[in-house]
């Protein structure tokens, strides 16, 4: 006689998508003729890719021309209707950081940090609204390679102590300002939008990422409360850099990825997200640090193997 367990269906395998960001180039259109030349970042993102293949994930990469602001959105928008909870989704970005100035007045040093995609910025607001969609349950992992890496630049200036070879991932400031001039009504208009949509006062997302574990810091402001209540999913972010920091292009690889990839070693790592994290800021030097921060109940998550299904 067959048992009660017998009878029970065996459990589903998570699902896992992933998305790959990769920008050598933007449009001089979009950013008043700068085209923000970079050399590594297309292979990054295969690389990143290539990972993602290597655990039976068919990825999505978008190279320089392809990462538009529609394709990413149209991404990010189909993983947060197809995945639900056990599942996993893989983002990765590598190219120039940018700033706008901040119209809802949530960030302290009045400046929204964004990631330069070929035919406009995709604010830092706009992506933790794209990741609060995400259901209970998904684990996601974002991978930055970029200047301000998703977090805010607050009081301390950007360090550039890089060599004359070096080229950092950072929209110029004089571009930044002459871009948001030019396309100002876009931008404000995109801010107020997510405000809107959050439906409470103006405050900083990126403060979620710092201080996710502090309830007290979650309760001072409307906006910020909310935002933490609509992240059912559980975001785990590395960046390549600190807040202050700029993070390096290079040859074949950006720095932080070019790291990543020595302490992934094909797979042989066999630590936790924590250690992974911990194992490539001590393979970097000062002046680029890479920070992991979590947004959601991330706890069990940073201890599992990396990029496990």
């Amino acid at each position: 006689m067959a048992s009660k367990r017998d009878n029970q269906a065996p459990a589903a395998q998570p699902k896992a998508l992933s998305l790959h960001i990769g920008l050598n180039a933007v449009s001089p259109a979009a950013y008043s003729g700068w085209s923000g030349p970079l050399a590594a970042c297309e292979f990054d993102a295969n690389d990143m890719a290539a990972i993602a293949r290597s655990i039976g994930i068919k990825p999505t990469v978008l190279l320089t021309k392809q990462g538009t602001r529609a394709k990413t959105l149209t991404a990010m928008r189909a993983a947060a209707k197809a995945l639900g909870a056990g599942d996993f989704f893989f983002l990765s970005y590598s190219g120039h950081g940018g700033q706008v100035d901040d119209v809802t007045g949530e960030e302290p040093d009045k400046k929204d940090e964004t990631w330069c995609l070929f035919d406009g910025q995709l604010i830092d607001d706009e992506l933790y609204f794209e990741l609060s969609k995400f259901k209970a349950g998904v684990r996601i992992l974002v991978l930055s390679d970029s200047c301000h890496s998703g977090s805010v630049v607050r009081e301390l200036p950007p360090q550039f102590d890089t060599l004359p070879h070096q080229r950092p991932k950072l929209m110029p400031p004089p571009v930044a300002m002459r871009v948001y001039r030019e396309h100002q009504a876009f931008y404000d208009k995109l801010q107020n939008d997510i405000a809107e949509a959050v439906g409470k006062a103006a405050v900083d997302p990126d403060a979620v990422l710092a201080n996710v574990n502090t309830a007290a810091n979650v309760a001072v402001s409307g906006r910020l409360t909310v935002l933490v209540s609509q992240f059912k999913a559980a975001v785990l972010l590395i960046s390549g850099c600190q807040d202050n920091q700029t993070s390096m292009d290079g040859d074949h690889n950006g720095a932080f990825t070019e790291q990543l990839l020595k302490v992934w070693n094909n797979g042989a790592f066999t630590g936790s997200y924590a250690m992974l994290h911990a194992r490539i800021r001590a393979g970097l030097p000062p002046t680029q640090s890479p920070n992991l921060f979590t947004l959601g109940s991330a706890a069990k998550f940073v201890k599992q193997r990396p990029f496990s299904i």
